[in-house]
């Protein structure tokens, strides 16, 4: 049997992927080690038996502890790299390196935005594959050649970062392993062709390197029990109406305040036919309707409007009819994976590329998050829910998502990769 180590940031965005996959190498035999910023986390999200090396982690977003919610595209981009990607990676490196000369891997598993998994793998000639828990990087990287002096940029950044943690002489892209890219997607929702031009040369000596697309495998969602939520009150949802999933993630808390309010008084002047479940975790609705103690209830007032500060999300996407998010990847796989529509209003980082897959796949519409007004997202909504256009296109994506393999492809992926076999396209 062989070992294997994930290496991943404190964000469950990126954790919640690989714990279907870690689960079943465990079942398999094998075993698994994580390396994180926030072992906690870790063993939160992949149970509370987890072996998990600590590593050293900067605070997620900037210098002051928050970053600036005004920052879009390329700034935004900036401050993601030299306040959040780069110094984390610094930070978790030496704590990576203890993780793989204590525990031995076969093959290390780095996220994609963990960089000192792949860095420190290359300069410990370990195997190593990247878990690509968004696939926005992959277009992306396509994109790089018509923005050269971004690609530059990055070049310099990759370089210099190799040269403090890695091996100088290496010249694989961090983002983009030579052996095997794990893409939790499939080109139905990314587009074909998508990743051809991923690790060509960014991050590495120029012109250095051919793209990753050999090297990546499309294994769809990787779905995983998740750690139970707070009692849900099933017994309001009403199978009369449509219901509507509302969710901005957990990472845009700040910037949620005015979008929420204005879905909730799109779908209040839809209750005839609509009702709505808002998450709202930072309570910026002031107007949770969580149970009592006693499992009542409560204060809950609104028959049409249910506002949670958690969902469980899986269970509740088996029976909603649409979903309006920032176009996350994670939300926005895990709703086609049920075949569920979308409505999108991308905030930053990869949202935008990942909403406009869902568009340009017909599965969803896309909204301004920042302008967007309740009669457009009623709008929007009704189209979703009504043309059944959208609808199909969903479900288009839940059947290849579903054929794709999931958690056992990318484990079977894993244990080549740790035998030393090449990694053979699943039939």
């Amino acid at each position: 049997m062989s070992r294997f180590l994930f290496v991943v940031p404190p964000l469950v965005g990126h954790i919640n992927p690989t714990v279907g996959v870690a689960a079943e190498l465990t079942a398999r035999g094998h075993q698994v080690a994580w390396a994180c910023a926030d072992p906690g986390l870790v063993r939160r999200l992949a149970g509370e038996d987890a072996v998990v090396f600590p590593c050293a982690g900067p605070a997620l977003t900037g210098e002051d502890g928050v970053r600036p919610p005004e920052l879009r595209g390329p700034e935004a981009l900036k401050f993601l790299w030299e306040w959040f990607l780069v110094p984390l990676a610094e930070a978790m490196a030496p704590g990576v390196r203890v993780a793989v000369q204590e525990f031995g891997p076969d093959a290390v598993v780095a996220d994609q935005q963990a960089f000192a998994g792949g860095l420190i793998a290359e300069r410990l000639r370990v195997p190593w594959a990247t878990s690509s828990t968004t696939s926005a990087e992959f277009t992306f990287a396509d994109a790089l050649a018509g923005m050269p002096k971004v690609a530059d940029w990055l070049d310099a950044l990759l370089h210099g970062l190799r040269g403090r943690i890695g091996d100088p002489s290496g010249t694989a892209d961090p983002r983009f392993s030579p052996h095997l890219v794990l893409a939790f997607s499939t080109p139905e929702l990314v587009g074909a062709g998508a990743g051809a031009g991923a690790g060509a040369g960014a991050g590495a000596e120029a012109g250095s390197g051919a793209g990753a697309g050999d090297r990546i495998r499309w294994v769809g969602p990787s779905m995983a029990p998740r750690p139970a939520a707070a009692d849900f009150p099933w017994s309001w949802l009403d199978p009369a109406r449509a219901t509507v999933l509302v969710t901005l993630g957990t990472a845009n808390t700040d910037v949620g305040a005015r979008f929420l309010a204005e879905c909730r008084d799109a779908l209040r002047g839809r209750a005839d036919r609509v009702q709505a479940v808002i998450v709202d975790p930072a309570n910026v609705l002031g107007a949770h309707a969580d149970l009592d103690d006693k499992g009542d209830e409560g204060d809950r007032d609104d028959k049409d409007v249910l506002i949670r500060s958690s969902v469980p999300q899986l269970p509740l996407l088996e029976r909603v009819d649409a979903v309006v998010c920032h176009a996350g990847h994670n939300t926005v796989c895990e709703a086609l994976w049920h075949g569920v529509p979308l409505v999108v209003a991308p905030i930053r980082d990869d949202q935008p590329v990942v909403a406009g897959q869902v568009t340009d796949a017909g599965a969803g519409i896309r909204v301004r998050f920042g302008r967007v007004t309740a009669p457009k997202l009623g709008a929007a909504i009704d189209a979703v829910l009504h043309e059944p256009g959208y609808r199909a296109a969903a479900e288009r994506i839940r059947t290849a998502f579903r054929s794709a393999g999931g958690a056992p492809a990318a484990a079977t992926h894993l244990e080549e990769l740790a035998a030393g076999a090449p990694s053979k396209e699943a039939p």
